[in-house]
């Protein structure tokens, strides 16, 4: 009998470990562009045990989950944690969101992306896009290797993640990095929970902007990562949500992204919550508050019913 309960066991955590198997891969296999030659040590941000973030982030890169092949659907959402571009998170916003993916055959892919410091790049405004389009590009490269639809390529985005994810969604038809394969790198879609969209004085997330632009930035540098303003017909489907009463990034911020989509025809489902302040996702249980997430990937076939 116990032989029978261990062999079970021993089953069980073999499925578990081919349904959440990981790899971690260095975004860059030569030298990282924009890069200034300084060695910065990372700070690894613990709390009782367990990993909560990363601080001053120099070497980026891009953890893999990847459903069984059996129930893999083809489609795969690159994850841009939050944390103000000053740090980022390793849990909530990542780790906690890559797990009900793969459970619905959908490959997740956490990037650990620089965060932008004058110590470590030319030009520390377009370092973590920089990383953002190598994580799509190394996605849709190695897309038979991993059973993944290179149509179906999307990206999320938490906070300054949302930044990062709708800066790739509306700045792709110019590569900020080597692409001599031509590979695509427009998201097919975007998923952007309570994002920093505008780098406009009466909307942005002031830290935000000090960290990625500076203190006292140009308004060229403002209007061009201000990703309202850069909304065409060819930005990607997307799949908004927020809090009424964040204080942190103010709310008007997903209904003026919201507003350019519509405008410019670019279906789009915004999903506004009277309450909860900011990282409100991130106090209900995930499959909850994902679940309208999970029927607007269904009815746009990103996703198939279980």
């Amino acid at each position: 009998m116990w032989l029978k309960i261990i062999i079970l066991s021993v089953c069980i955590m073999a499925l578990q470990n081919n349904l959440y198997a990981q790899q971690t891969i260095p975004l860059y296999t030569g030298s990282t562009p924009n890069s200034i030659n300084y060695n910065m040590q990372e700070i690894t941000l613990d709390e009782g045990g367990r990993i909560k973030g990363y601080r001053n982030i120099s070497k980026p890169t891009l953890a893999v989950y990847l459903p069984v092949k059996e129930q893999s659907n083809g489609t795969a959402v690159i994850i841009c944690p939050g944390g103000g571009y000053s740090m980022e998170t390793n849990l909530m916003e990542s780790i906690n969101i890559a797990d009900p993916f793969v459970k619905h055959g959908i490959a997740a892919f956490i990037l650990k992306y620089r965060l932008p410091s004058d110590s470590i790049m030319k030009d520390k405004s377009i370092g973590p896009l920089q990383d953002a389009q190598q994580a799509i590009k190394l996605v849709r490269h190695h897309a038979a290797e991993w059973n993944i639809d290179t149509s179906k390529v999307g990206v999320m985005g938490f906070s300054a993640g949302g930044h990062l994810a709708s800066t790739l969604g509306t700045h792709f038809d110019s590569s900020f990095i080597s692409n001599e394969e031509h590979i695509n790198l427009r998201p097919d879609f975007m998923i952007l929970v309570y994002p920093v969209i505008s780098m406009t004085d009466k909307l942005t997330h002031m830290g935000s902007r000090d960290n990625l632009l500076g203190t006292n930035p140009f308004i060229e540098k403002i209007n061009f990562f201000s990703n309202e303003l850069q909304v065409t017909d060819k930005t990607p489907p997307t799949w908004l949500t927020h809090a009424g009463d964040d204080k942190v990034v103010d709310v008007d911020n997903s209904i003026i992204f919201y507003e350019a989509l519509r405008h410019h025809k670019v279906p789009a489902e915004m999903h506004l919550y009277p309450k909860g302040d900011h990282g409100f996702v991130l106090r209900l249980p995930t499959e909850e508050w994902m679940k309208p997430l999970f029927e607007w990937m269904k009815k746009n076939n990103w996703m198939r019913d279980n």
